[in-house]
């Protein structure tokens, strides 16, 4: 048995080790520098349910998206136990979002939606319009009246009977009519959405706008949906024709928002999202992620409150998109999966960027007609690859797979790529060279090994998600479109046969699901020998795939690793789990992340300078006071890293800041090239640090880099059962909990308490504290989503105000996930109150303090 070897450090330019299934011609990709299509709009990255609870996701994952659009239930809406627009549109429009849409048919409680006539659903559109249009942002939201009309309500819309046809058509265009007049009359200056069809239907939509028009009713926004894999090949066409529907009755472009697309098995892949993206970004119209199972993971790009998945950082790729785009010509237009991708190009900022994935075929990237006038007569060429990581398996920042300098031949450059996989994404940056020589970056040794093809006993090969039709759409992300379930008898085993290019330690990282209810184990033994447990937290279900790592020592050449229920030494592991894949990469000497200053995220005017490539071959961003470039620094878990800063200052010193906060300051540096450093405590997932000269400052910033993997020195542990338990709140056996127990039913009445009351700091200042919480809630059983919910608890530090905090579910009372908050302690002893009056907290396992600065 093989594996699918990712030689990475060979992935630009070489071919893979492993011969490719065919021997097929390379193909090419072509990007026009010199035809733009328009301002880049980042339209797709809205989700539909993408957040649950104001804080659900978290403000770190959401700021760096740059949403323009989201959608939620209308208030108190009986369709979902949570993601009220009241609730989260605060936090959607402080982290920068742009138009929220709410469907106001999520009113009712069952899907398909209750059908109590017209007059019982006036007053839910009176209830949810009354509600929104007192809110500082009601000029932001548009009203969708109308939620799949074809299959509620209005089936016959998409019959081919042409009276059972007509018969729905006149009885939608009545209530369309009644319905938009009565938000019209509750707040005239409401924005409506529609008729936001499950399915594209040029019949139905050419008679609406004509009807629409006559009545001067036509929608703000024109809505559809597009969830059938075939819309990869179909939706340009869809679009061409819905705008010659505009124009053959004389309406003017109507904004466009195709408010679900996609299906179960692009969720969270990057090479599937690129697809989608790239035919919305071209077309210049908006579009949100489908809500298919939970609310508050961003529809499969979140794995918990602050912690990304690599769709994440796809999206955080098309945020970084600047300027124009430009025409870009893959290599088979409107064919479903195949490459495809989009490019920009931003003269001001003199780069370029492009976003390709979709196929495993070596491909060319041509870029033409770069304009020497921005560029100069050389270019760097950056490559970064983002691979799956499942849709909970947490994901770092893409890898730097290459830097090389181009001098173009007539405007033009070839960037080879090989050694591709269909599930990634690829981004390729060119900027000016003007100097200097990039650092060749280090790419770690991998390879993948499927589930699928190893060697199996007692379990059984299962086929998931596919784009052959909607229904194979419909199931889930599969490495390899195959897993391994089923592994429930005592001599169960996937055994893998895996080749280690050198003695050393690697990181085997499994991907698996597991929805047992608590969590799983499998016993893993290298070579037959040393057994150990693998433990697996809980997933949503069996395909919901994440990952866990564990380090294993090789040395050169063939090993097996072998994943069963059982060994004779250990006895039998708890649960069972579905196996997908294993990845096997070489642990390098030294663990370091390099974020391009001329990339970050910018507030200001700040200039970029090329002069001198630097070490991540991407210039410098020039910068004075009143600028700001903010990173998403990722921690792959919780403890202390190094903060590096590479730069050169002028005049006076420089901020740093850690999620808003101040953490350190440096001091001029002459104009000489120097590097400061700081130890500051990040949380697992991403960490906002931004740099900004201070007045009087010139500081030119080539990048920040983030060194260590979590050292936990200087972090204080504190158990819940240790801590003083007032009311009902109750120390709880749990083998999963740290100690073995955690502290249940805190909240609900006022008296139910849990205070840590010996909280000690050194000195006074700023202090993280992660809190390890299990939270299981559940409601509602009227639709095919999971309805999982929330928690809150109020934190009171040395008996001052409290603050709330909202813990995501964590999909068992077993499973315990961490959520962060930062505190102002004093010197000595300290004291830290949970509660809540109205409602119970989440279990808590233990507290971990740490100074922010170490």
């Amino acid at each position: 048995m093989t594996g699918t070897l990712l030689a990475v450090a060979a992935l630009v330019g070489a071919a893979l080790a492993v011969p490719q299934t065919a021997a097929a011609a390379t193909q090419s990709f072509a990007v026009d520098l010199g035809t733009t299509t328009g301002a880049v709009l980042h339209g797709s990255n809205g989700a539909l349910y993408g957040q649950s609870d104001d804080g659900v996701p978290g403000d770190n994952l959401l700021s760096p998206l740059k949403l323009t659009t989201g959608s939620q239930k209308p208030p108190n809406g009986a369709q979902h136990p949570n993601g009220d627009i009241l609730q989260v549109a605060p936090s959607f429009f402080r982290n920068g979002g742009g138009t929220m849409f709410t469907n106001i048919q999520d009113e009712y409680s069952d899907w398909p939606y209750q059908n109590l006539g017209i007059t019982d659903y006036l007053t839910k559109v009176d209830t949810a319009v009354n509600a929104i249009k007192t809110t500082s942002y009601a000029s932001k939201v548009v009203f969708v009246p109308f939620n799949e009309p074809d299959g509620n309500w209005y089936t016959g819309l998409g019959s081919s009977n042409s009276s059972t046809y007509q018969s729905a058509l006149t009885s939608f265009e009545s209530d369309w009519s009644t319905v938009y007049q009565r938000i019209k009359t509750d707040y005239p200056g409401a924005k409506i959405g529609g008729p936001n069809t499950a399915n594209w239907n040029s019949q139905f939509f050419g008679d609406f706008l004509t009807y629409a028009k006559a009545n001067n009713q036509l929608p703000d926004v024109f809505t559809w949906h597009e969830l059938n894999p075939g819309s990869l090949a179909n939706y340009r066409s869809h679009y061409t024709t819905y705008r010659a529907l505009e124009t053959a009755r004389g309406i003017s472009p109507i904004t466009v928002n195709i408010d679900e697309y996609a299906n179960r098995r692009d969720q969270s892949v990057p090479g599937q999202m690129v697809q989608w993206a790239a035919m919305f970004e071209d077309t210049k119209v908006y579009a949100e992620q489908p809500y298919w199972d939970i609310a508050g993971n961003m529809d499969g790009n979140t794995v918990h409150t602050n912690i990304p998945n690599s769709t994440w950082w796809f999206w955080r790729w098309y945020a970084g998109m600047t300027g124009q785009t430009v025409q870009t010509t893959p290599p088979q237009p409107n064919v479903q999966d195949t490459l495809q991708g989009m490019a920009s190009l931003d003269t001001s900022r003199k780069q370029a960027q492009v976003i390709v994935g979709g196929s495993a075929a070596d491909s060319n990237v041509v870029i033409n007609n770069i304009p020497s006038a921005t560029f100069g007569s050389q270019v760097e060429v950056t490559v970064q690859a983002l691979d799956w990581s499942g849709y909970e398996g947490a994901s770092a920042a893409p890898r730097t797979i290459s830097r090389t300098s181009y001098t173009p031949s007539g405007g033009s450059i070839t960037v080879p790529l090989t050694g591709l996989n269909a599930m990634s994404a690829y981004r390729i940056t060119v900027t000016p060279n003007g100097g200097g020589t990039a650092t060749t970056p280090s790419v770690p040794w991998s390879a993948s090994y499927e589930a699928e093809n190893a060697a199996i006993t007692d379990g059984t090969v299962v086929t998931q998600g596919t784009g052959t039709n909607y229904s194979t759409a419909q199931l889930y992300a599969t490495s390899g479109t195959k897993d391994v379930g089923y592994l429930s008898q005592s001599d169960s085993k996937v055994v893998f046969t895996v080749n280690a290019p050198s003695a050393g330690t690697y990181n085997l990282r499994v991907f698996y699901g597991n929805q047992n209810g608590s969590p799983s184990q499998q016993v893993l033994r290298i070579d037959g020998a040393n057994p150990q447990f693998v433990n697996y937290p809980s997933t949503l279900n069996w395909q919901y795939r994440s990952t866990v790592t564990v380090p294993v020592t090789l040395s050169a050449g063939s090993h097996t690793v072998s994943l069963a229920v059982s060994d004779p030494t250990l006895g039998t592991s708890a649960g069972q789990v579905t196996l997908d894949k294993i990845d096997l990469t070489a642990v390098p000497s030294t663990v370091e992340t390099a974020y391009e200053a001329t990339f970050a995220d910018i507030s200001g005017s700040p200039t970029y300078s090329y002069s001198d490539v630097g070490e991540t071959g991407t210039g410098s961003l020039v910068m004075s006071s009143g600028d700001k470039a903010t990173f998403d620094a990722y921690a792959p878990t919780d403890g202390y890293y190094t903060v590096k800063t590479d730069y050169s200052s002028t005049g006076g010193s420089t901020a740093l800041a850690l999620n808003g906060t101040t953490v350190a300051t440096y001091a001029s540096s002459g104009g000489s090239a120097t590097t400061s450093s700081t130890r500051l405590y990040l949380t697992a997932g991403i960490n906002l640090i931004a740099v900004s000269p201070n007045s009087g400052t010139t500081l030119t910033l080539k990048d920040l880099k983030v060194d260590g993997a979590g050292d936990t020195t200087g972090v204080t542990k504190y158990e819940a059962e240790s801590a003083t338990l007032a009311g009902q709140a109750k120390a709880q056996s749990d083998t999963w909990a740290s100690g073995g127990k955690n502290v249940g039913y805190v909240g609900n009445a006022t008296g139910n308490t849990l205070t840590f009351g010996s909280v000690s700091a050194a000195s006074a200042g700023q202090y993280t504290v992660v809190i390890h919480y299990s939270d299981n809630d559940r409601s509602g059983t009227g639709n095919y989503n999971t309805n999982v919910e929330s928690r809150t608890a109020q934190l009171s530090v040395n008996g001052g105000t409290s603050s709330t905090l909202t813990f995501r579910n964590t999909y068992s009372w077993n499973d315990y996930w961490t959520l962060p908050t930062t505190v102002t302690l004093a010197a000595g002893t300290n004291s830290l109150k949970f509660s809540n009056p109205s409602s119970w907290a989440p279990d808590i396992d233990y507290i971990e303090v740490a100074p922010v600065n170490g």
